[in-house]
């Protein structure tokens, strides 16, 4: 197995993994995976399919219990996830500045008043994307880039110190993308935390310092340089080619 490379253990974590497991009808999704996001760092997980990338994202929203070891937040109210596009209804009937301004429930709750400021708020997040006079468009019209814009000036309302994307620019066009890492950048320079999972991986390259390299146990965790060295990406490809249904069941007991 490849050397594991962790980042510094003397950086402020936001996020801290101890010994995570998650498995689905006992069967292995991640393995004992353990390891902290420092403070302000902007990461990018990758891996090929199956590799259990999206399942530690949610793990790290709290969206999915562990079957061993434990997720533990530096400020647990602060946080944002956005899931695949595949996972959001767009059928549902809601216009693109009440999904927007959905990104203040944190604050107002479900029955909370919306006051002129927070308005004032969801306008301008909706310049920030490029999406001026869209608001009172029902958000089943948009285009793929255009939602996912939408959901971005959500993030922005969230005001999370930790943001989490699972493939954030699937499915996504070139211009799109290129406004939406722009945001992501603004994030990270802002202090911000930010781990997203990624396929693109001359895009986590250019523009993400550190990576996590998954096989559903972690290959590689640090700068991006070395985390997608080519050995160890071919080495992730292998692994994946080696997987089928009949994995053995993990040892773990659920819920501990």
């Amino acid at each position: 197995m490849a050397k594991i490379i962790m980042p510094a253990a003397a950086m402020t974590a936001a996020v801290q993994i101890d010994n995570l497991t998650i498995a689905y009808d006992r069967h292995p999704a991640v393995h004992h995976v353990s390891g902290s996001f420092a403070a302000g760092s902007l990461t990018a997980i990758v891996g090929p399919n199956g590799a259990g990338k999206s399942s530690l994202l949610k793990a790290l929203a709290g969206l999915i219990q562990p079957a061993e070891g434990q997720v533990r937040h530096a400020a647990p109210g602060r946080l944002a996830y956005l899931p695949q596009a595949a996972e959001i209804d767009r059928d549902f009937p809601i216009s693109v500045i009440d999904l927007v301004r959905m990104g203040h429930w944190r604050r107002v709750g479900v029955f909370g008043r919306i006051d002129r400021a927070m308005r004032d708020a969801a306008d301008a997040a909706l310049h920030a994307v490029g999406l001026d006079g869209f608001g009172p468009r029902p958000i089943g019209t948009l285009s793929v880039g255009q939602f996912q814009r939408a959901l971005f000036a959500r993030l922005m309302l969230q005001d999370a110190q930790v943001i989490l994307l699972d493939e954030p620019f699937a499915a996504v066009d070139e211009r799109t993308t290129a406004d939406l890492l722009g945001l992501v950048a603004r994030w990270h320079q802002e202090g911000r935390t930010v781990i997203a999972v990624l396929h693109d991986i001359e895009q986590v390259r250019r523009h993400f310092p550190e990576t996590v390299l998954m096989a559903r146990h972690v290959l590689a965790w640090g700068p991006s340089a070395e985390a997608l060295r080519p050995e160890l990406l071919q080495q992730a490809g292998a692994l994946a080619g080696a997987w089928h249904a009949h994995a053995p069941v993990c040892a773990v007991p659920l819920g501990t």
